[in-house]
């Protein structure tokens, strides 16, 4: 191995232990740039979820930190992040290369099930209870999680989000969700994401690992948002995966706010 880096190499060392990114190897979910996407998000939270300095704040489905790392230089010392995720790797990174210089920051492995991310877990999604108290969080966010759940994990979720929401608070959601216009521009062939597979309550691209990526119908979605007391904040920010003109980000976002 040679004890000579070069000027790539050099650049990359630094950008990671400046920004806190992790090796490429480490990115188990999202195929987009690590950073971009983090700074991307952290900007739609502030202007679109209206997130403030000092939200004690809740990532469901953390990952490899991808949204907590551009958090770190946002949010004010004396509030709390907590992030969760079912991959224990990405967690195991997360507390050794950001808890670690944050002491706000908090991480924990859920050992829910997943076909796709986590199979040998011990505990069910439509039966994980949020390790927290009611009513704890000013700001809750998931994104790209409720794209791998099934209807009956994402109601359990949703539940779990409107119990340790405070009330007057707000939840950010990032969906595939399914109308007319997503519907024709699938069938056009414009879509990125090909849903033609229905199963029960949703649809998936690849019926062999359904979890790989799943839509609901957006009636539905609002529908639920309404039996867990949660008002959703409007228009529904549209994106781009189906192949339409006039979008936000890539995956449809759900605003709303806790009655």
């Amino acid at each position: 191995m040679s004890l000579y880096l070069s000027s790539t190499d050099i650049f990359g060392y630094f950008t990671r232990k400046r920004y806190m990114i992790p090796p490429r190897s480490m990115i188990f979910v999202g195929n987009g740039d690590y950073r971009a996407i983090g700074l991307e998000f952290r900007d739609l939270f502030i202007r679109e979820g209206g997130l403030k300095p000092t939200d004690k704040v809740l990532d469901v489905g953390c990952g490899v930190g991808r949204m907590a790392s551009p958090l770190t230089t946002y949010l004010d010392k004396t509030t709390e992040y907590h992030g969760f995720d079912i991959v224990d790797r990405g967690i195991t990174w997360c507390v050794q290369n950001i808890a670690s210089r944050y002491p706000n920051f908090h991480f924990s492995h859920a050992d829910v099930i997943n076909a796709s991310y986590n199979p040998t877990g011990t505990v069910t999604a439509d039966s994980f209870d949020f390790p927290f108290p009611d009513n704890y969080f000013d700001f809750i966010f998931l994104t790209s999680v409720f794209t791998h759940m099934f209807p009956r994990d994402l109601e359990n979720y949703l539940k779990e989000i409107a119990r340790v929401l405070k009330p007057g608070k707000t939840c950010f959601i990032t969906f595939f969700l399914m109308n007319e216009e997503a519907e024709a521009l699938i069938q056009a062939g414009a879509s990125t994401q090909n849903f033609i597979y229905p199963l029960d309550g949703c649809w998936t691209t690849t019926p062999e690992v359904p979890e790989e990526a799943l839509a609901f119908r957006e009636d539905v979605i609002i529908s639920l948002f309404e039996t867990y007391g949660l008002t959703i904040q409007k228009p529904i920010r549209y994106g781009s995966w189906n192949g339409r003109s006039s979008f936000l980000s890539y995956q449809d976002i759900v605003v709303a706010t806790k009655n």
